[in-house]
């Protein structure tokens, strides 16, 4: 068994937002784990960097909509670890489909993913820290889409609005026992052939939203600070990362103020 300062899972760690949130963790002394579905190489790549960090990390293959590898993935982290103290749910898909052409496949792959799989990790570890008398923390990943609606995403938005009320139901229910329950709701994250891919929706956000897009770090750092002792007193709450887009002025409002340089 690893001998580690704090463990820490995150799901979806393979690219993106959650490959950010795994190496903003990795001081030396933690131990991480990595959860991926498709994109090993990926998850290998991260836990290398970790490795350059002084941080001890374990690559998961588990899909997140399936009870059993869930609890694979927290025995495997109780063998290698002994405990968890973190847990970011990031794993999530936003696959397009306006509603006419939305099938139930589809829909039931994105609310499997984005919002069961949450329920199901939140509870495994739960049951573990509390079984191991630890006062842990868990960290949701949901989006603005949780509040405000885009078109062609009803799936993606019902699903991060229901982690909304997974978070406050978490808190509520796990408060007794110690443990922190709060979430993370990014706005729109650069990302490579973003301007290509989405060109309205990145024109869009670089105008209305007061600080324009945001990375995979801005996210990160308000993961680490929710899972940290500074937010002991904190849970139950959304923390919106989103450069401003929720503050920007309605039709015929004034401009908002720009940061200057």
């Amino acid at each position: 068994m690893a001998e580690v300062n704090r463990v820490v899972v995150v799901t979806g760690a393979s690219h993106g937002i959650g490959s950010a949130i795994a190496l903003r963790f990795g001081a030396p002394g933690t131990g991480l784990v990595l959860t991926y579905r498709q994109r090993r190489a990926g998850a290998e790549a991260v836990a290398a960097q970790l490795r350059d960090a002084g941080a001890e990390s374990l690559v998961l293959a588990v899909d997140v909509r399936s009870r059993a590898d869930v609890e694979r993935m927290v025995e495997a982290t109780l063998a290698r670890f002994g405990r968890i103290d973190v847990l970011v749910n990031n794993a999530g898909i936003y696959p397009r489909a306006p509603l006419l052409e939305l099938s139930e496949a589809l829909w039931d792959e994105v609310l499997g993913t984005n919002l069961k799989g949450s329920f199901l990790c939140a509870q495994a570890v739960a049951r573990a820290m509390i079984a191991g008398g630890v006062r842990g923390k868990i960290v949701n990943i949901s989006s603005i889409e949780g509040v405000l609606t885009a078109t062609g995403m009803l799936a993606y938005d019902v699903s991060k609005a229901g982690v909304l009320m997974l978070t406050r139901n978490l808190a509520l229910e796990l408060g007794p026992y110690g443990i922190n329950v709060n979430c993370v709701a990014p706005g729109l994250i650069d990302a490579p052939d973003l301007s290509r891919n989405a060109p309205v929706l990145h024109q869009t956000y670089l105008q209305q939203a007061v600080f324009g897009l945001g990375s995979g770090a801005d996210v990160a750092d308000a993961c680490l600070f929710l899972a940290s002792d500074a937010a002991r007193w904190i849970t139950g709450q959304t923390l919106f990362v989103d450069g401003g887009m929720l503050v920007a002025p309605y039709y015929g409002s004034p401009e908002p103020p720009r940061r200057s340089g």
